[in-house]
């Protein structure tokens, strides 16, 4: 998930090491599979990784698949939103093989974005509530219940492991009026100042 506006607070963080995909790659469309224990060992330097992305490219939220990993985990840090709750300050978690248990509350809207969809927001509406299990990157089991703003950021980061975009949330028309835009994000023809991997792009671009 993409943040925007003067309230993201700018860190200082060496280059990025991982491209994030564009939209278009088909690993944005699979339903990603759990970690088996097999798979644990350097999570902890691909969760390390995965933050360094998305703080460069001042995101508040980044999945797996984002970065061509069709795997069950995404990294949020919901902090640049503490002006508005300040339960956010400092609210940093990743997720590895989390379920979505529960969804509550009447549906609110939010202008979203995404890292993969770069230059495009879109009023999103989801519930406030979201109870989920989950493992931390030191593979401890929680359950727990999330709200406001960082259920959101959760919602539209497991979206992504279950292959959906929040694209896919708006109305038949909304969705045609984007064909275009969307297309020449996969093709490359957009302006973004992180490191992406265009499907559809032109050798040599």
């Amino acid at each position: 998930m993409h943040v925007f506006g003067t309230n993201y607070k700018m860190r200082n963080f060496v280059a990025m090491k991982l491209p994030i995909v564009a939209y278009g790659d088909p690993v944005l469309r699979k339903k990603a599979t759990d970690f088996a224990p097999k798979e644990i060992a350097g999570l902890k330097q691909l969760v390390a990784d995965m933050y360094e992305t998305m703080y460069n490219a001042r995101g508040v939220g980044l999945a797996a698949p984002q970065v061509g990993l069709s795997k069950r985990l995404f990294v949020i840090d919901a902090t640049p939103f503490d002006d508005e709750e300040p339960e956010l300050k400092d609210f940093k978690k990743a997720f590895i093989n989390p379920q979505i248990l529960e969804e509550t509350g009447e549906e609110w809207p939010f202008n979203e974005g995404c890292l993969s969809i770069p230059d495009v927001r879109e009023d999103v509406y989801r519930q406030p509530e979201v109870r989920m299990s989950y493992y931390d990157e030191d593979m401890k089991p929680h359950e727990e219940t999330f709200k406001g703003m960082a259920a959101r950021i959760i919602q539209h980061e497991y979206d992504h492991i279950e292959g959906k975009l929040f694209t896919d949330k708006l109305s038949p028309l909304r969705k045609r009026l984007l064909e275009k835009r969307l297309n020449d994000i996969s093709k490359g023809v957009v302006k973004v100042d992180y490191k992406m991997k265009f499907p559809a792009a032109k050798k040599g671009r």
